[in-house]
């Protein structure tokens, strides 16, 4: 899957959440709900990379069960955020997964019960 579709793919998944939308910055698209980012593609290794907040404490674990694909984004790294890099062989499930947790973490309550766990 090219890096195009590979981006169409991730932005479909975060505009399907409620009242969520789409900024552009300088490098690449921010998806946020009112004016709180809850993920952003960025670019990896000439592929895609996606960025989005984890629970507190989860960072490690998940950078530790994929070194090669997990990664800490800068400036967001410090927040509990996390890098996901996307390539052909991506798994779309868990990017949806990791996808509504940030969600679910950032929107305002009454959207994020909204939002199923996966």
């Amino acid at each position: 899957m090219p890096c195009v579709a590979i981006g169409a793919h991730l932005r479909a998944i975060c505009l399907a959440l409620p009242e969520a939308h789409e900024e552009a910055m300088r490098r690449g698209p921010s998806y946020r709900i009112g004016e709180k980012i809850f993920a952003l593609e960025r670019p990896w290794n000439d592929w895609v990379g996606l960025w989005c907040k984890v629970p507190e404490g989860t960072r490690e674990l998940i950078l530790g069960a994929c070194p090669v694909r997990f990664f800490v984004p800068p400036y967001f790294g410090a927040k509990d955020w996390i890098g996901v890099g996307l390539d052909e062989a991506a798994d779309w499930p868990e990017v949806e997964a990791f996808v509504h947790r940030s969600y679910r973490l950032i929107a305002p309550k009454r959207l994020a019960q909204l939002v199923s766990g996966a």
